[in-house]
């Protein structure tokens, strides 16, 4: 299954992490268009969380933690305290964008002792190259608990079942696999018959926008249905699980 990766560093070289930019998916302009935002900028990575054009909790812990990485990246040939500075102003900066989402401190703070833990005799290049490691590596432990989801929830599924799923939980979410819809694109890799219903999600729309754009690239089985059919198909038996991200 082709990963869906909603944000990522992007090196400019195989040679090293540093320089490179952050790549964010603009879910906004979904399910219509598939755009990409690149970008080094601080300000640009805090409108991306404001405006939801990066959305869900673990996403927008890592956009955040990279956002740190790339303002410490910018500042990597003035020396080791002009970077240590742009990267706290960057956490503090970041963590204005939404002031509800527990993964955006937890990331920011995670960095800030990364920042802090960098001794001081250590060259500015490689300093940034130890923060953009640190946001990679949130990165990549979110996606390694993404897929442990999967495989620890597919005991609640089987073959031939019917899920129905609420707002967006999967890979537009997170790193790129997602949390309520681990298992069941768990399921559909091992090529189990699973079958989902898909709320639309009022007033943001995130089922029909981004669920059901979700389902349809990895080739899974779903109707997309308005919210208030989902009373009336669960009365009518067609639902056999309910999956949300909570």
């Amino acid at each position: 299954m082709q990963p869906i990766r909603p944000v990522e560093w992007i090196p400019d070289s195989t040679r090293s992490l540093v320089p490179g930019h952050v790549r964010l998916i603009d879910q906004t302009l979904l399910p219509v268009e598939l755009r990409h935002i690149d970008t080094v900028s601080t300000e640009a990575i805090w409108q991306a969380i404001r405006t939801l054009q990066v959305r869900g909790a673990p996403a927008i812990g890592i956009a955040a933690a990279l956002g740190v990485a790339a303002a410490a990246q910018e500042r990597r040939h003035e020396g080791l305290d002009p970077l240590r500075a742009a990267a706290e102003r960057a956490a503090d900066y970041l963590a204005t964008s939404r002031p509800t989402a527990v993964n955006l401190f937890w990331a920011l703070e995670r960095m800030r002792r990364a920042v802090r833990a960098i001794p001081g005799n250590t060259r500015a290049e490689d300093a940034a190259e130890l923060l953009v490691r640190e946001a990679v590596a949130i990165r990549d432990e979110d996606a390694a608990m993404c897929r442990a989801i999967g495989l620890h929830g597919i005991v609640l599924l089987h073959d031939g079942i019917t899920v129905l799923t609420h707002c967006n939980a999967g890979a537009l979410a997170t790193a790129e696999f997602g949390t309520a819809l681990a298992p069941i694109y768990t399921a559909h890799e091992r090529g189990w018959r699973i079958s989902v219903y898909s709320d639309e999600t009022r007033p943001l729309l995130q089922g029909a926008r981004l669920t059901a754009w979700e389902l349809r690239k990895h080739g899974v089985p779903h109707t997309l249905i308005c919210d208030s059919m989902a009373g009336s198909l669960m009365a009518q038996g067609k639902v056999n699980r309910v999956f949300v991200g909570a």
